[in-house]
C-alpha cells in the first residue's frame, strides 16, 4: 500500500473548494436573501413566522376583574380602555369558529400559589384574584354569558374548563402562560400553529408568554392596541423575534379574508 500523498486528487479538491468559496462570497457580497435566490430558482421562500389563519387561536392574558375593573384592588391602567378591541378580536374567532383561550391567574388567600414579588401582599391581607370571588372573573364584556362562572376548583387542578364551542379558560401560577401548564400540548391537540395575543399586562405576562411561544416554534400575533401597558421598545422588541404586529382593525380583517 503506498503512502504516497496523490497531489493531483488534493489540487483538484483545493480547486473546487476555492470555486465554491468564491460562489459563496459572490452570493454574500451581493446579500442574496434566501427569499431573492428562492424567487430566481422558483422554489417557493421559507417562511416560518407569517401567520396561518385556518391554524389559528386568540389567547387573552389575565383578563379579570382585579385586575381590570377602575377601582379594582390590582387595577393594571389602561386594560378597560383595550377591553372593546379584546372583545372585536374574541367576536371575529368565535364567528369563524377558531379556538380561544383565556388564560387567568387565581391567587390563593395565603399566597401559597403565588409569585414571590406578590407574595407578602396577599400574606398581608390583599385580596386579589382569590378563587370564588367576582373579581377573579373574567371581564363580563369577554365572556359569552354574563352569568358564567369559573371553576376555580378545577382550574387549580391543572384542568382546563370549556365555557363555549372551542373556548376554555386555564389557569397558569407564574407569568407566562406555558409555565407549569398543559398549554403547549392543548394547542397541539387543537392542530394550533399560530397564536394571537390580546389581554392585560404587556411588561409581565404577554411579553413572557410570547417569548415562551416564540421559543416553542408558534407563529405569533400581537394585537396591538388590544394589549394595556404597551410602549414603543416594547413592540419593538416583540418585532425583533418575528412576532407579527396587528392592530384590532388589521386582525380581524385577517379573520375574515376568505383568501
Amino acid at each position: 500500500m503506498s503512502n504516497e500523498f496523490d497531489f493531483s486528487t488534493s489540487r483538484r479538491t483545493v480547486l473546487k473548494t476555492s470555486a465554491a468559496a468564491t460562489v459563496a462570497g459572490v452570493a454574500l457580497a451581493t446579500g442574496l436573501s434566501d427569499s431573492a435566490k428562492a424567487s430566481e430558482s422558483g422554489a417557493k421562500p421559507r417562511d416560518y413566522v407569517s401567520p396561518n389563519r385556518e391554524r389559528s387561536v386568540l389567547i387573552t392574558i389575565d383578563t379579570q376583574n382585579d385586575f381590570s375593573l377602575h377601582g379594582a384592588p390590582a387595577e393594571i391602567p389602561g386594560t378597560m380602555a383595550v377591553v372593546p378591541n379584546i372583545k372585536r378580536g374574541l367576536e371575529a374567532f368565535r364567528r369563524k369558529g377558531l379556538p380561544i383561550i383565556h388564560v387567568i391567574r387565581l391567587y390563593q388567600p395565603d399566597g401559597s400559589n403565588v409569585d414571590v414579588a406578590r407574595r407578602k401582599l396577599l400574606q398581608d391581607g390583599a385580596r386579589i384574584v382569590n378563587p370564588g370571588t367576582d373579581g377573579a372573573e373574567l371581564v363580563s364584556d369577554l365572556k359569552r354569558s354574563a352569568s358564567d362562572r369559573l371553576d376555580s376548583a378545577a382550574l387549580l387542578a391543572g384542568h382546563s374548563q370549556q365555557v363555549g364551542p372551542k373556548e376554555w379558560v386555564i389557569y397558569k401560577p407564574r407569568w407566562g402562560a406555558f409555565y407549569g401548564t398543559n398549554l403547549a400540548d392543548q394547542l397541539r391537540e387543537l392542530g394550533v400553529d399560530t397564536i394571537a395575543l390580546a389581554g392585560c399586562n404587556y411588561p409581565n405576562c404577554p411579553r413572557t408568554t410570547l417569548y415562551e411561544a416564540s421559543e416553542r416554534d408558534f407563529r405569533l400575533i400581537m394585537l396591538t392596541d388590544a394589549v394595556s401597558g404597551v410602549y414603543d421598545k416594547g413592540l419593538q422588541e416583540m418585532k425583533a423575534i418575528g412576532v407579527n404586529l396587528m392592530t384590532t382593525d388589521e386582525a380581524t380583517k385577517w379573520v375574515n379574508a376568505t383568501t
